[in-house]
């Protein structure tokens, strides 16, 4: 049998800690980073660059400041003062509340109806109108009270003829009696000492009361006389007293008394100023509105009293106005205070003169309380060379101005004359068409 030998196993090493194997590093490549900084320099370059550029082409897009000119020329100078003030019209109508004439009637009063602000409205036109509810139911009863009073009379007038005829039948009967004791004594000469005095006595007794009815009815006479008067006066009281409110109600119903445009007045309403309209609570004699004659209007303005003497009646004047620029009108002045007066303080020195100027012609814009500018023509040279005012320099005396000669500015002295408060004439130095530079 054959046997089997297992062969010796082989000897294994155990391994061994090897190093890191050193790599060495890659060489730097220097010209990449000159590139790129090249690269980043140039862009810098660009961006200024194009800026620059937009700069340069905004400043070349960018107008010039254009040179202000004017060229002299001939024509008249006028020389002007100059008055602001506000339009108003020369013919209106102001209208208020009826003064009334009822004892009763003084508290305020409704407007029912009122005219539109600034309607055009035609003379006889209604206005407006108050409510009348209390004065007409106030009436109702004074005419009561008043049938009364008449009734009274009447009355009284009855009973004072039945009064006067009882008198008159007693007064009678008084007479008789009084007629009939002197009959009685007449005989008394076949009667006895104590008849004759009895009859003596009814004879005086008869005629004591005679005298003393007529007496009696001459003071009732007086009385009725003095009692018809009271109530005679008491019914003409109660007569006047309607007719006071019947004639305030006529007045109720306001109508225009002229052709123009209605103009609204102003009242303290609510803590605040305001238009009077519809609805409101007026008080006898407010002012509630205007009817204005729009076809002849003014300017109310003041002056300085050192410019006054300036100004004389029927000097002609140009009118503008600061609402309507194209709107120009000529007028005249029409009225010249004859007193100063003071400024709205009540310690003011400065006193001004009232003046008053007259428009010319009429237009639909033309309505009143517009701000306005008039310009008195104080004198007026025709033919005069002039220039703006605005191109002159004057300094310690002597007059110059900049001239354009070519293409090039040039300065040179001239001599003035008149001026206005836009014009100068120059009397020497310049010549009709040159052109001067404006300041």
């Amino acid at each position: 049998m054959s046997a089997m030998s297992s062969p010796t196993p082989a000897t294994v090493e155990s391994p061994r800690k090897q190093s890191p194997v050193q790599v060495p590093n890659p060489p730097v490549n220097r010209t990449r980073w000159w590139v790129a900084g090249a690269l980043l320099l140039s862009i810098i370059v660009a961006a200024a660059g194009y800026k620059l550029w937009n700069a340069s082409r905004a400043q070349s897009d960018t107008p010039l400041t254009a040179i202000k000119t004017a060229k002299a020329f001939v024509a008249p100078l006028d020389i002007t003062l100059r008055i602001a003030g506000q339009t108003s019209a020369r013919n209106f109508a102001n209208i208020i509340t009826p003064l009334l004439r009822g004892p009763e009637a003084r508290g305020s009063m409704t407007l029912l109806k009122l005219a539109g602000s600034g309607a055009h409205v035609k003379r006889g036109e209604m206005l407006a109108q108050i409510d009348a509810q209390s004065i007409e139911d106030h009436i109702d009863d004074l005419k009561d009270t008043l049938r009364n009073a008449e009734n009274d009379v009447t009355k009284r007038k009855a009973e004072q003829s039945v009064e006067w005829e009882g008198m008159q039948q007693t007064l009678r009967v008084a007479r008789s009696q009084a007629e009939k004791g002197q009959l009685d004594f007449k005989p008394a000469g076949i009667r006895t000492d104590i008849e004759r005095e009895l009859l003596k006595l009814t004879m005086d007794e008869a005629a004591a009361r005679y005298q003393q009815q007529q007496g009696d009815i001459n003071q009732r006479k007086l009385s009725q006389t003095a009692e018809m008067r009271i109530l005679e006066i008491t019914l003409d009281r109660h007569k006047r007293h309607m007719g006071r409110h019947e004639h305030d109600l006529k007045l109720f119903t306001i109508h225009s008394p002229m052709d123009g445009l209605a103009v609204m007045s102003t009242t303290f309403r609510g803590g605040d100023m305001g238009q009077v309209q519809q609805g409101d609570q007026v008080y006898p004699g407010q002012p509630i509105l205007k009817v204005v004659d729009t076809s002849k209007m003014q300017v109310e303005g003041s002056i300085s009293q050192s410019d006054s003497s300036e100004l004389r009646i029927g000097q002609a004047v140009r009118v503008g106005f600061d609402a309507f620029k194209e709107l120009k009108f000529t007028g005249h002045v029409y009225s010249i205070g004859a007193l100063a007066v003071g400024g709205w303080r009540q310690q003011s020195y400065i006193r001004s003169i009232p003046v008053r100027v007259a428009i010319d012609g009429s237009d639909p814009r033309l309505i009143p309380d517009l701000s306005a500018s008039c310009d008195v023509i104080i004198k007026s040279t025709p033919d005069l060379l002039q220039i703006p005012l605005a191109g002159v320099q004057e300094e310690k005396g002597k007059a110059t101005v900049v001239v354009r000669t070519g293409n090039s500015w040039a300065s040179r002295n001239v001599t003035l004359g008149a001026r206005n408060n836009s014009f100068v004439e120059v009397t020497a130095g310049l010549k009709a068409g040159e052109e001067v530079r404006i300041n």
